[in-house]
């Protein structure tokens, strides 16, 4: 299918919905038909611009209005409707450019000038490329010998919380939550009068690698923003994992998480202030995971 078909399937797709469909509540956020003749020449309407807890496709709902309202709690492909015993085309094309959106956040790399933009320096993992890290999880919770140099020379030592981001399965999640996110929590924590160390990026970093850095930099306080695996509802979202005094060994149980940022869950800003307060608390009860009683 060339493109020119493709945009003619999906602005037959966007006609049909706004000439169809009887339940009020179901109004999809995709551009009106009336709107398609307006795109720029060579383009299609954006499709993953539509809020899909909107979409409500099912003909002739014996409860549109109340199943329209359930599902604009969750973000869920439910109430998409069938063609015979398939899916509609446009739920379909949703469904692929999802899965190929996840697909290039996990394969992709973050790019070093925005790294280096957010003031951050990069050290790397004991990976050396993307499938090194994808199939090796070990080594990409150890650090290079070259990073554990960079580290002892330019970060600070011994202080109260040191942050760090790292690329973990989504590079689209950094690009789209730490220019919000990093500077909310070292903000967050300045109000605290907390003492920040020396922020920088870790490539093809996996959570565990934050026990090494705990070791190396002396910190009370890690804390690790890292990209979470993608998933067909969002390919952005961001994880907080953050430890009192970690150690190269222990238990998962010892870490406290903050899931789901990203611009349709915990928006970046409200999530950096709150990371920035549980990391005060943890510093209150020198305790994190499961023996810090929020």
């Amino acid at each position: 299918m060339n493109e020119k078909d493709l945009r003619t399937i999906i602005e037959q797709v966007l006609a049909e919905m706004n000439a169809g469909g009887s339940a009020p509540a179901a109004a999809c956020c995709a551009a009106p038909a009336g709107e398609a003749s307006q795109v720029e020449e060579g383009c299609i309407p954006d499709i993953t611009e539509i809020d899909i807890r909107t979409q409500y496709l099912v003909e002739e709902p014996e409860n549109g209005e109340e199943y329209a309202e359930l599902k604009f709690n969750a973000p869920c492909r439910l109430g998409i409707g069938k063609a015979g015993a398939r899916y509609k085309t446009l739920p379909q094309l949703e469904f692929r450019a999802a899965h190929s959106a996840a697909q290039d956040a996990v394969f992709n790399d973050v790019d070093e000038e925005f790294v280096k933009a957010q003031g951050l320096f990069i050290v790397q993992t004991q990976c050396d490329c993307k499938d090194t890290y994808l199939t090796r999880p070990d080594l990409g919770r150890k650090l290079s010998a070259e990073a554990v140099a960079t580290l002892k020379e330019k970060c600070k030592k011994n202080p109260t919380v040191q942050i760090y981001v790292a690329d973990g399965l989504s590079s689209a999640s950094v690009a789209a939550n730490i220019p919000d996110l990093l500077p909310a929590l070292l903000q967050g924590l300045q109000s605290f009068k907390i003492d920040v160390g020396t922020p920088f990026f870790v490539k093809y970093g996996r959570v565990g690698v934050m026990d090494e850095i705990s070791e190396l930099t002396g910190a009370d306080v890690t804390c690790t923003l890292i990209g979470e695996r993608p998933g067909l509802i969002t390919a952005e979202s961001m994880s907080a994992y953050i430890a009192y005094k970690a150690t190269v060994g222990m238990p998962e149980a010892r870490r406290t998480v903050v899931s789901n940022i990203h611009r349709a869950g915990t928006i970046p800003a409200e999530a950096g202030a709150h990371i920035a307060e549980i990391i005060k608390i943890m510093l209150e009860k020198k305790a994190s995971g499961t023996d810090l009683k929020l």
